[in-house]
């Protein structure tokens, strides 16, 4: 197969490849997607060729992202995709929980949208500060 991509494109393809491999096997431990590491590694590999060769380096004889890929600002995107699903989710799992809690159904969307926003706000402003947890579900 061949493809042909700008030097832009190439770039944009390292970060794609990087993001989504941190996204499925970082959390994974030894049990990491073999398939998806080889492809970064190819990917890297093939870096150097293209002009890139800053951004990868070898370790025991493959080719990785190199240490000033890894530092030079991905991490702050993947950071803050984590940062927004976290609140996104939290706001949603809040919202569903108040709604039970005041035995309305979950399946009025327009009610559950509304304080879904209420606690996106508050989050916006004031990020967890505000959370509290009571010791055993009190």
């Amino acid at each position: 197969m061949y493809l042909e991509l700008t030097e832009k494109q190439f770039r944009r393809m390292l970060d794609m490849c990087y993001i989504g491999n941190w996204v499925l096997n970082s959390i994974r431990g030894e049990d990491r997607f073999e398939d998806y590491d080889a492809l970064e590694s190819h990917l890297f590999a093939c870096a150097k060729a293209a002009g890139f060769s800053a951004l990868t380096e070898m370790s025991d004889g493959v080719a990785v992202p190199s240490r000033a890929f890894v530092e030079g600002g991905i991490h702050d995107a993947i950071m803050d995709y984590e940062d927004t699903v976290f609140f996104e989710i939290l706001a949603e799992e809040l919202a569903r929980r108040d709604l039970a809690l005041e035995g309305l159904s979950d399946g009025d969307a327009e009610q559950l949208n509304a304080r879904i926003r209420d606690y996106i706000a508050e989050f916006e402003m004031n990020g967890t500060d505000n959370l509290s947890v009571s010791p055993g579900g009190s």
